[in-house]
């Protein structure tokens, strides 16, 4: 080999070597690549893999229930029969809508819907056409399904409110969730889920809630569902359990019927709201399934208010149902004694203006015990005038007027204490000496809702203690049984003198027994669950001079927006009290004969039913009048009338 040879074949050596190291170095590199990948870094792959492999959905949990105090349902879940498209399988949905329309009602607007969410998702993906179906529909779709291609049937949940409007206001409805009320929960994105949105719905909604679950779903490249891998099932909701018996707010309901009215009733001692029912009521399922515009239109343009839960939202003039707190401060004051003695002429001259009393022909002498039996405004005049308004608010709001009480409720409303500093303040004007005589009959600026004067109503008869209305149970504060525990050993005292709430409880004991009471008509006959209370009447618009010279129409003779308020507020039974009622019956008129009746047989449905015990036996039925004389009602028996 000569050596031009020997040179091209080292030249070709050493490059076939370059050429074999370059080979191996880039196989080292490969090799080494996916060892990394395939081992080091497999598990972050294959995370990703499944990530778009499997999608994971949550799970709507069951909503928790509402119940009454004995375990009543009040609000609870049912079956959701659901009507679905799937645009895909059903190739021609103009076609398959109106063959389902011929089987269920679907209307133009539910039609316009459905073809725009199809347009706008993929169309494997289910779109609803109808829910809450009946069973009688469901099944008939069911039936003719051969023939509806494309069509899905669903069963799920929804919210239902067996009672309808009975409990509307108490327990409040769930809707679906707006914009502004998206959080950080990821329930509340998913379509159609429900969120409580008044009543106890709203206060309590993440513990009826619950927790989602969640659903492991194995899906293709296009999104589309293969199969269920795997499947937690979400935690219920909690229960929440009232403080209210379902079947006296049904008697209540019923009792309130025809009227425009509010009535709450109340142990004295625990504070547990027994009924709270608010008249109109509407229907909370509407609001669930989906208010129409129609059903909108009707409650918004009701006079009466179907909307308004008059109960804690109403804020009226209390009249002569606040008198119990004048003659209170006049005492407490020293503005009058029990043996104080005021005449009634039918009026009173105060500067250049006359205030009415009630009766024209005046009351003659009247003590506190007379005038609140008789309901005497010149009395409550003059007692006013003596101690002032600000004394007479101090009293009030230590009664439970002029703030909110904190009840589960929404919408709470607080009234109204007047004041010297509040006018000046609010108005900008100076508190006139007149305004004072005003409130002094509940009248003028003084403004309280139903909660409130039942509330009122409860510290007088418990004995001066701060008792707080409960709607919701708690036994960790009451205890197992409340009936047992007195006011004085779960409330503080309002430092009220015992003989001072004695006299007042004495004169509400007299407005129900003998014949000049003002509610002596509507008193409870039967001596074991006899009454005390005290009736009011409360102005909507000012009675003119004019009127006053010519005649004062009658209530019967107005149109209903310019009737009196009628009031009426009761303890029972009189020798031991355990239940206080507040009713209101907007523009009713008189108070002894729109609300004293339907307190009366509210209180004594109350007391034959006796909610206080866990477990309630049969019990008569509702309540009558009877015409039998009533026997002794109270421990302490009334004085007699002097003068």
């Amino acid at each position: 080999m000569n050596r031009r040879d020997q040179d091209l074949q080292r030249v070709f050596s050493r490059r076939a070597l370059m050429l074999g190291v370059g080979q191996l170095a880039l196989f080292g590199a490969l090799a080494g690549r996916l060892y990394y990948l395939q081992v080091l870094e497999s598990g972050r792959y294959t995370l990703l893999s499944d990530e778009n492999r499997i999608s994971m959905r949550l799970l709507p949990p069951r909503r928790g229930r509402v119940l009454d105090r004995f375990g009543t349902e009040l609000a609870s879940n049912r079956r959701n029969y659901r009507v679905l498209i799937v645009a895909e399988q059903a190739r021609n949905v103009d076609a398959t809508l109106t063959k389902l329309a011929d089987l269920i009602h679907i209307d133009d607007t539910q039609r316009a819907r459905v073809k725009r969410e199809v347009e706008r998702r993929r169309k494997f993906v289910p779109v609803v056409v109808s829910e809450n179906l009946s069973w009688e529909d469901f099944a008939r779709i069911n039936l003719h399904s051969p023939d509806l291609p494309g069509v899905q049937l669903d069963v799920g949940e929804t919210r239902d409110y067996g009672m309808g409007a009975v409990f509307s206001h108490v327990v409040g409805y769930v809707g679906a969730v707006s914009e502004n009320e998206l959080g950080d929960d990821p329930l509340l994105e998913l379509p159609g889920f429900r969120i409580g949105k008044s009543g106890i719905e709203k206060l309590f909604d993440e513990d009826l809630r619950g927790r989602a679950g969640h659903s492991q779903i194995e899906v293709n490249a296009y999104g589309r569902a293969i199969r269920e891998l795997d499947r937690t099932d979400g935690l219920t909701g909690d229960d929440v359990v009232l403080t209210i018996d379902a079947d006296l707010q049904r008697f209540a309901a019923e009792r309130l019927k025809d009227e425009s009215a509010a009535a709450v009733v109340m142990d004295v001692h625990t504070g547990e709201v027994l009924t709270l029912v608010s008249n109109p009521g509407f229907d909370p399922n509407w609001f669930n399934v989906g208010i129409t515009t129609a059903q909108w239109r009707q409650l918004n343009g009701d006079k009466y208010r179907p909307l308004t839960n008059k109960s804690v939202q109403g804020q009226y003039p209390p009249g002569s149902t606040f008198k119990m707190v004048v003659g209170l401060a006049a005492l407490e004051a020293g503005g009058v004694t029990p043996d104080s003695r005021v005449f009634c002429p039918g009026h009173m001259e105060f500067g250049n203006n006359t205030f009415h009393c009630w009766k024209k022909g005046g009351h003659g002498s009247m003590n506190l015990v007379q005038a609140l039996e008789e309901s005497c405004d010149v009395y409550f005049y003059e007692a006013a005038r003596r101690i002032g308004v600000d004394k007479i608010a101090d009293m009030g709001k230590r009664l439970g007027l002029g703030d909110v009480s904190g009840l589960d409720v929404t919408g709470e409303r607080r009234g109204l204490m007047p004041t010297r500093a509040w006018k000046q303040g609010a108005l900008g004007q100076p508190w006139a000496q007149g305004e004072t005589l005003v409130v002094g009959i509940g009248q003028g600026y003084v403004l309280a809702t139903p909660l409130q004067l039942c509330v009122m109503t409860a510290r007088l008869a418990n004995g001066g203690y701060a008792v707080q209305p409960r709607l919701v149970r708690h036994d960790d504060v009451l205890g197992p049984s409340p009936e047992q525990r007195p006011a004085s050993q779960l409330y503080n005292s309002l430092n009220i003198k015992r003989e001072h709430l004695e006299v007042v409880q004495e004169g509400m004991v007299r407005v129900t027994t003998p014949p000049r009471g003002t509610a002596h008509g509507a008193r409870i006959t039967q001596p074991q669950f006899a009454m005390a209370g005290k009736t009011g009447s409360s102005q909507v618009r000012r009675i003119s001079k004019a009127e006053r010279d010519t005649r004062v129409r009658k209530n019967e003779e107005k149109p209903w927006e310019e009737r009196d308020h009628a009031l009426f507020v009761a303890y029972a039974p009189v020798g031991n009290p355990r239940y206080c009622i507040a009713v209101i019956v907007e523009h009713g008129g008189s108070g002894s004969k729109a609300a004293a009746p339907i307190a009366r047989d509210i209180l004594l449905e109350t007391q034959r039913l006796d909610p206080s015990r866990r477990n309630r036996a049969p019990g008569p039925p509702p309540a009558t009048t009877a015409d039998t004389p009533a026997g002794p009602q109270s421990a302490r028996p009334p004085k007699p009338r002097e003068g």
